[in-house]
């Protein structure tokens, strides 16, 4: 069986926890995640970023190299690609 994907595997351990992502160089933050499921191999979770309106979802790729990132403002329709989580680190309590 394939492993699991390290940053999705970090991020499901930290879970409901908050903990800090860096989302390539734009997006950067504490985020907590409401929800976060394997199936299988296969990583969803969705979330929201402190100070932040916006709700984010979280999914391994195909071939789970990547945990790639959506996110959905408020009034939008759909989701639009932000990019991938580059970091994980748990968060002080």
């Amino acid at each position: 069986m394939p492993e699991l994907n390290r940053v999705a595997k970090r991020m499901y351990n930290i879970h409901p926890n908050a903990m800090h992502l860096s989302v390539g160089e734009e997006i950067a933050g504490t985020f907590t995640l409401e929800s976060a499921e394997f199936f299988q191999t296969d990583f969803q979770a969705e979330g929201r970023r402190d100070g932040d309106e916006a709700v984010y979802r979280f999914a391994t790729t195909e071939d789970n190299d990547a945990v790639v990132v959506g996110r959905q403002r408020p009034g939008e329709e759909g989701w639009t690609m932000v990019g991938e989580v580059d970091s994980v680190e748990r968060t002080d309590a």
